[in-house]
């Protein structure tokens, strides 16, 4: 047989093919509790807390969800991002607890209990207030044990076994120690205003426990007859008001003018009547429109016709009275109703005159209240008038509440009334706005004035514990804020304090600072009481005859005591004479019923958890607070204000707040409209590592979007990512760096270049850390991993790493610069992907424990090369041109790929330094040269083809045949073996 006979020989067994346990399908849903099952059993969170001792702390202090209901997507969103800080801040060698917490009291879990009763038929009034109590604890108990399950699912790692309660005796004890700080300052009083009222729920509501709903309701013009004046023209006429809560009528006490506006005097002529209105000079068209009356001075039109006599400022009107349109009631009905100047008065809508009713709204009741007309308190709990109140009280069968649109409807009780009484103008069911609803109950709040228990915003703080201020300071948009009333050396008030705190917090993002410091430069004072079962009780003892509450330290301490044995149950009655000892008669003293708002407790959480001992690896105050952008109101509030009166700064140095997730199509998710994503299912689906991904991938800053599409395109987006592990995995089989390893100095450029580009990464991560931001952290990871790496050095070396010599200084370098590359890469993706990475990880070093107790050492400053950086960027740009060029003729079947090209490029294109057969390696062609155009032009190379790396040269004397490097690597590993 000649040699032309001979077989031709296989070489698939001197080609290195990569080798891996790491498989390409990932089967998350079901890999993932296997990991999460061995973190417990190892107790990670434990043993990275005992690895990080010592070190340079970062405190995340967790906002208590509320235990009621399964995880959200928006839950699955803010603990994702809680665990990127911490798990990143702990990538950087920080020690970063992180402890979970509940909070447990409150309406929202006492309503569905309640419910239960409902269903069963029972009265919870009927009920021992101690067993209902436990009956909520139990249901919170319950939510808590679910939720944590969900959340651990997530990959969340937490102190889950000692989480943080804020119905724990101890929480419990300390918000009432917090409390009686405020009292024993004098910062507490009880006043009756108007606070937002839940008729439904029969409870006071803060403005965060508050959702703006749009609604139609009815609109009324109301003529009051005036009956005195110091402008004679005006007696006899009528001052007409308009209003879209007919059910305040009842109540009125007084009318408001605008002392700037122009009031006219309109003389009217309808059929035989010829009224007089009072009406602001710039609603008249619409006040006339309303009543279907034509424009002013435009004639008779139908027995119709509107002039006008006078026009007055609004100043003029001081000292002229009206009377009730039900003033034949007598009584309260009969009194005079005086004209008040407002500042509040605007001509946006209706007359340009507001009736007043301090029993319903703020600026009512301080108008009122100024002039010495106080609250009738006419609306009872249930949003019904008094039994003993003349009109629509008592047995009348009309009797229903004020939030039913049939008792405000134009034929309802009131417009019955008011039209009988010859004081109805117009009334119309059309008039659509946006008015506050209970987002637990869903159903319309009022405004009601009732006693409570309010914190003042202005009044001078005492007795302050002033903690020291955070070292760095973070200038608003307007400067840091300095008042000047402080500067003179006046005692702050909690609005200033907590003013100056918002201008020494940072925000992320910064229009947080203008949110939240809005908020608090107009709020009214603190509403802290609620009238139900389940909460911290006000504390409070208070002196039958004076009406003042007890302030004793002793008495006090015996209080926090009790509670901190008893929880909450330890405030009744019965053990009124021991917590006030031997020195007060409990007869002299009413005992507090109210409880405290659960916005307090919420508030005091960085109190008996950050500083209570319990959890000894915290810090007060801490590093960042991070909610959704509505707890601007809420959480990030309530517990400024909570510090501020008792420690005069924020219990925080930082404020990170994110946006919502909406539906793919940018709607509010709802269950009504079947648009909800549900996290559990698509842990279910995909795994937690997606839903990781989408997390960090969304810019959280603003509301976002999540969907079936959007959750396919993550997960296309993991699969190449977790390819680049797969690929690297078995790239590294066997690799053993003391054999292998080289120096970066003795590398060629290609590795000296991706190690540049990896300096640039972490360069680049470690600033996204510092931001938070995750979206660019994320990115930047994902573009790395498949532009610079799998699109590029990857592509270029799998020629060296499959057919090079194993002693070769290029596949040496090549392996070892991936073994870099692992080590960095598995650690940036580690709080992204907290499942891939530890999969990844004990591939490769089974007996290494976690990848999450690594730490990210700062890479060598050397690795950085710009000038060499320069080159390789241009040359990339030039790569691109020629892959182009080279997709037609592929495309066309002329080449089956680069191997069979034969690329001519633009001298001047190609940056220094390289050569010919440096360009046709990087380009992974069959050979490039240079030429004088400005075009890049691909032939089919005619070179054979080589039998063992396929590349097509010149030195390959006919298909099959070895290039020299094969055949010296051929010779080399048969030799070995």
């Amino acid at each position: 047989m000649n040699d032309a006979q001979k077989p031709q020989r296989d070489y698939k067994d001197t080609v290195f093919l990569p080798k891996t346990d790491f498989p390409m399908k990932a089967g998350l849903p079901q890999k993932e509790p296997g990991i999460l099952a061995r973190w417990e059993e190892e107790n990670l969170y434990r043993k990275l807390r005992e690895e990080r001792a010592g070190r340079e702390k970062f405190v995340l202090h967790d906002g208590p969800p509320y235990a009621n209901g399964d995880m959200h997507i928006g839950h699955a969103l803010n603990h994702v991002l809680k665990d990127m800080v911490v798990r990143t801040q702990s990538l950087l060698g920080k020690d970063a607890p992180y402890v979970p917490g509940w909070d447990c009291h409150g309406l929202p879990i006492e309503w569905k209990v309640e419910e239960q009763y409902r269903k069963k038929k029972l009265n919870k009034d009927e009920v021992p207030a101690a067993e209902f109590r436990a009956e909520c604890r139990a249901y919170a108990q319950r939510w808590v044990d679910v939720q944590r399950e969900q959340l651990k699912r997530l990959g969340v790692n937490g102190d889950w076994d000692n989480p943080y309660l804020t119905m724990d005796f101890a929480a419990e004890a300390t918000i009432v120690s917090e409390l009686l700080k405020f009292a024993e300052a004098g910062n507490l009083y009880r006043g009756a205003k108007p606070v937002m009222w839940s008729p439904v729920e029969k409870t006071a509501l803060a403005e965060a426990e508050v959702e703006y709903e749009d609604i139609v309701s009815t609109q009324i013009d109301v003529a009051f007859e005036i009956v005195e004046s110091p402008i004679p023209e005006l007696v006899g006429a009528h001052a007409v008001i308009w209003t879209t809560t007919p059910w305040t009528i009842p109540v009125n006490q007084a009318l408001a003018y605008g002392p700037d506006v122009r009031y006219m005097l309109l003389n009217v002529i309808d059929g035989d009547k010829q009224p007089m209105w009072l009406v602001a000079e710039d609603l008249v068209p619409d006040f006339l429109a309303r009543l279907g009356f034509p424009p002013l001075s435009n004639g008779m039109v139908d027995g119709r016709s509107v002039e006008y006599d006078f026009v007055y400022t609004g100043s003029d009107l001081a000292g002229t009275i009206a009377r009730h349109p039900m003033h034949h009631l007598g009584g309260f009905f009969a009194e005079p109703r005086p004209f008040l100047a407002g500042n509040f008065v605007t001509t946006d809508s209706g007359t340009g005159l507001v009736h007043m009713a301090p029993d319903h709204g703020e600026d009512d009741f301080v108008l009122c209240k100024a002039h010495g007309l106080n609250p009738k308190f006419v609306v009872e709990a249930d949003g019904r008038y008094r039994d003993d109140w003349v009109w629509l009280g008592g047995g009348d069968e009309r009797r229903m509440s004020v939030t039913n649109p049939k008792f405000n409807a134009p034929d309802g009780p009131i417009c019955s009334d008011l039209r009988e009484a010859g004081a109805l103008l117009a009334a119309s069911a059309d008039y659509k706005h946006s008015y506050p609803h209970s987002w637990r109950s869903k159903a319309k709040v009022i405004y009601r004035c009732t006693p409570q228990w309010f914190v003042p915003m202005d009044r001078p703080l005492t007795e302050l514990d002033v903690k020291t201020p955070p070292e760095r300071k973070w200038e608003s948009e307007g400067g840091a804020i300095d008042p000047s009333d402080e500067a003179a050396g006046a005692p702050p008030t909690l609005r200033r304090a907590a003013m100056q705190a918002i201008a020494d917090t940072r925000f992320v993002p910064e229009k947080g600072r203008n949110r939240i410091g809005s908020m608090v430069e107009g709020r009214p004072d603190w509403v802290l009481s609620r009238q139900r079962a389940w909460g911290v009780p006000i504390t409070l003892f208070v002196d039958r005859k004076t009406g003042e509450y007890l302030v004793d330290p002793a008495v006090n301490a015996r209080i926090v005591s009790a509670v901190r044995e008893k929880g909450v149950d330890a405030w009744t009655d019965e053990a009124a004479p021991e917590l006030l000892g031997p020195d007060y008669d409990p007869a002299d003293y009413e005992r507090v019923t109210d409880i405290l708002d659960v916005w307090f407790d919420s508030g005091c959480t960085h109190a008996f958890v950050l500083e209570s001992g319990r959890w000894p690896e915290l810090k007060w105050p801490a590093d960042l607070y991070l909610e959704g952008s509505d707890q601007h109101r809420g959480w990030f509030q309530s517990s400024l204000l909570e510090s501020c009166a008792t420690r005069g700064r924020a219990p925080y140095d930082a404020v990170l707040t994110h946006g919502f997730t909406m539906a793919s199509d940018g709607k509010k998710m709802s269950k009504s409209l079947g648009n909800t994503v549900d996290p559990i299912k698509v842990m279910e689906q995909y795994g937690a590592d997606i839903i990781r991904l989408w997390a960090l991938s969304v810019d959280y800053t603003e509301d976002h979007r999540i969907g079936d599409e959007i959750l396919k395109g993550v997960a296309d987006q993991y699969r190449k990512l977790r390819n680049t592990f797969r690929y690297m995995l078995g790239a590294l089989d066997g690799f053993d760096y003391e054999a292998e390893g080289i120096e970066p100095a003795d590398m060629p450029e290609l590795e000296r270049y991706v190690l540049d580009r990896l300096h640039a990464l972490d360069t680049a991560l470690r600033q996204a850390i510092a931001d938070f931001d995750f979206n660019e952290y994320t990115r930047a990871l994902v573009d790395f991993a498949n532009e610079d790496l799998s699109a590029f050095f990857f592509d270029i070396r799998k020629d060296s790493l499959y057919c090079d010599a194993p002693g070769d200084l290029r596949r040496r370098a090549y392996r070892t610069t991936l073994d870099i590359l692992f080590h960095a890469l598995v650690r940036y993706a580690a709080p992204v992907l907290v499942f891939t990475a530890e999969e990844a990880w004990t591939t490769r070093f089974p007996e290494r424990g976690s990848v999450h107790l690594q730490e990210l050492n700062p890479l060598p400053g050397e690795w950085a090369n710009p000038g060499l950086a320069t080159r390789f960027e241009g040359l990339r740009a030039l790569r691109e041109r020629v892959m182009e060029a080279i997709e037609p003729l592929r495309r066309e079947k002329v080449v089956r790929s680069g191997l069979e090209a034969e690329v001519t490029v633009p001298a001047d294109a190609v940056p220094e330094g390289f050569t010919d057969a440096d360009l046709a390696e990087l380009f992974i062609t069959a050979s490039v040269v240079r030429g004088h155009g400005d075009a890049v032009t691909v032939t089919r190379t005619t070179d054979h083809k080589c039998g063992r790396c396929w590349r097509l040269l010149p030195e390959v004397t006919e298909d099959g045949a070895l290039c020299e490097r094969c055949d010296g690597a051929v010779a080399e590993l048969d030799a070995a073996a």
